[in-house]
């Protein structure tokens, strides 16, 4: 079970706001969850620049957790204020906890599991200069990299899932807003929990499908789970 720590009083933490755009909203005018998933990511970019570490490593995502925390949902033209900071941390992989709110609200809050990766794309353990920016909003906790593997059951509903050359990356990886696309296929909002777990990259020229039953869906690459999704009805 995801644990969504609260607002660290020490340390480290980053804010930006981005208002909420026709390009990031259903026909209800509500925020998608794939706009989420860019939002999150442009406030980890925006923070890890602001902190003028210089390094050749990358930090990939490996599983995000999005909850719902209070009544009410964004929507077009709310200007949403984003306050990220390190949740915890383990030999190779920190979990990256984001508070979004709304005029002073606080509607949902997220935490990331991401891995630091080298040039070659190996995963790499986490460096000391991570520790000296972030180290005190941690606060000592440890998080585990592990994460849940799970498969569609012989009953699941399929289908074709094409990729676009939008979807991919400057690495030709599909990027995770292009998967949380998918998710948005099957999963409306507002919705009380969704996560997503990758467990292998999806890349250019791959033949993507789509496993889903109520509560789950699946992205698979011949047959073999690349991404996972579990979300609450």
């Amino acid at each position: 079970m995801i644990e969504f720590v609260p607002l660290t009083n020490q340390g480290r933490r980053f804010t930006i706001e981005i208002p909420v755009r026709l390009s990031d909203t259903n026909p209800a005018g509500a925020l998608r969850l794939d706009g989420i998933a860019r939002y999150l990511q442009d406030v980890a970019t925006d923070d890890w620049d602001d902190t003028g570490i210089v390094s050749t490593d990358t930090w990939v995502v490996r599983r995000t957790s999005i909850r719902q925390v209070a009544d009410g949902w964004p929507v077009l033209k709310d200007n949403l204020t984003l306050t990220t900071w390190c949740g915890g941390v383990g030999a190779a992989w920190a979990e990256r906890r984001t508070n979004i709110s709304v005029n002073g609200t606080l509607l949902l809050e997220a935490a990331g599991l991401w891995v630091p990766v080298d040039p070659s794309g190996h995963p790499v353990r986490v460096q000391p200069y991570f520790y000296e920016v972030f180290g005190e909003a941690i606060g000592g906790r440890k998080v585990s990299g592990r994460v849940k593997v799970t498969s569609p059951p012989a009953d699941a509903l399929r289908r074709p899932w094409p990729l676009r050359r939008a979807d991919l990356d400057v690495v030709g990886h599909v990027n995770n807003a292009a998967v949380w696309q998918a998710v948005s296929e099957v999963v409306d909002v507002p919705v009380p929990f969704v996560q997503v777990t990758h467990h292998g990259p999806v890349e250019a020229g791959h033949e993507v499908s789509m496993a889903r039953v109520p509560g789950a869906l699946w992205l698979l690459v011949d047959d073999e789970v690349r991404v996972a999704v579990e979300y609450s009805l």
